[in-house]
C-alpha cells in the first residue's frame, strides 16, 4: 500500500471484531476500533490504533467515531461493521425489548456509521469499501438453532449490502458481507462444543481468524462488490 489506509471496525473489543483489528494492524492499516467499553477491554491504543467507546446504535457515537478517524489519521478508506448481537430462543419468547436491542445494534449500528463513512469516501473521491458481518443462518435456518428475530436484521443487512453495492458502484465504494456460521467466540462459551460441531457439514467450528481472513480479502479485493461470503463450513449450501 502506497499510503497507509484507515479502517473503522465496530464491535471490536472481542471475538470476531478483535480478530479483525489484529489482522488489519498486522497488514499495516490504521484502525479506529469501537465498542461500548473498548478502552476497558485490555486493548491498548498505539500509533496505528485509536479506540472510541460508545454504543454504535447511537448516532452520536457514529459521528464521534468518524471524527476520530479523520482527526487521528486523515481519512476513512474502509469500514467493517462487526458490531452485532444474537440470542437464540423460540419465536414466541422474544420480547419487545429483545427486538429493540436487535434493531438498535444490528440495524442502527450499521446505518449511522455507514452513512458517515460513505459521505467521507465520496468527499475523498478515492473509493473505499464497507464490509458487514451478517450470519449464515439468515440464508439457511437450522432446527435447533432458533434465531428468527435476529435473522430479520441479519438478512436485512445482506439485502442492503447488495442494494448499496449497486448504488455506489460508479464512485467505487464496494459493499460486501461475511456470513459466518458457528465461530469460537465468547458468544458460544457456554454451549457444548460437540453440539456446535453438528451445525456445520465439515463438523468443525470456525476460529475468529477465519472470519477476519475473509474480511481482509474483501477489503483488498478491488473488483468484488455485492458479495455475501459465507464462512460456515458449507452450511449455506443445503442439508447434510
Amino acid at each position: 500500500m502506497d499510503k497507509k489506509k484507515t479502517v473503522i471496525v465496530t464491535g471490536a473489543s472481542q471475538g470476531i471484531g478483535a480478530a479483525i483489528v489484529r489482522a488489519l494492524l498486522d497488514r499495516g492499516y490504521n484502525v479506529v476500533a469501537n465498542s461500548r467499553s473498548i478502552s476497558k477491554s485490555g486493548i491498548s491504543p498505539t500509533a496505528n490504533l485509536t479506540l472510541v467507546d460508545g454504543d454504535i446504535g447511537d448516532v452520536a457515537t457514529a459521528e464521534r467515531v468518524t471524527k476520530t478517524a479523520l482527526s487521528s489519521f486523515g481519512s476513512i478508506d474502509h469500514l467493517v461493521n462487526s458490531a452485532g448481537i444474537y440470542t437464540s430462543k423460540p419465536f414466541t419468547e422474544y420480547s419487545a425489548d429483545d427486538l429493540r436491542r436487535f434493531v438498535s445494534t444490528n440495524l442502527y449500528g450499521f446505518v449511522f456509521i455507514t452513512q458517515f463513512a460513505v459521505k467521507e469516501m465520496l468527499a475523498q473521491g478515492a473509493g473505499g469499501s464497507v464490509t458487514t458481518i451478517t450470519a449464515a443462518l439468515a440464508d439457511n435456518p437450522q432446527t435447533g438453532a432458533s434465531g428468527s428475530i435476529p435473522m430479520i436484521t441479519k438478512g436485512g443487512l445482506n439485502t442492503v449490502t447488495l442494494s448499496l453495492a449497486n448504488e455506489y458502484a460508479k464512485p467505487r465504494i464496494r459493499f460486501n458481507a461475511v456470513a459466518p456460521g458457528v465461530v469460537d467466540t465468547p458468544m458460544h462459551e457456554d454451549h457444548p462444543q460437540e453440539l456446535l460441531k453438528t451445525l456445520s457439514p465439515m463438523g468443525t467450528i470456525a476460529a475468529a481468524q477465519d472470519v477476519a481472513d475473509a474480511v481482509v480479502y474483501l477489503i483488498e479485493a478491488r473488483y468484488v462488490t455485492g458479495e455475501v461470503l459465507h464462512v460456515d463450513g458449507g452450511a449455506h449450501a443445503g442439508r447434510w
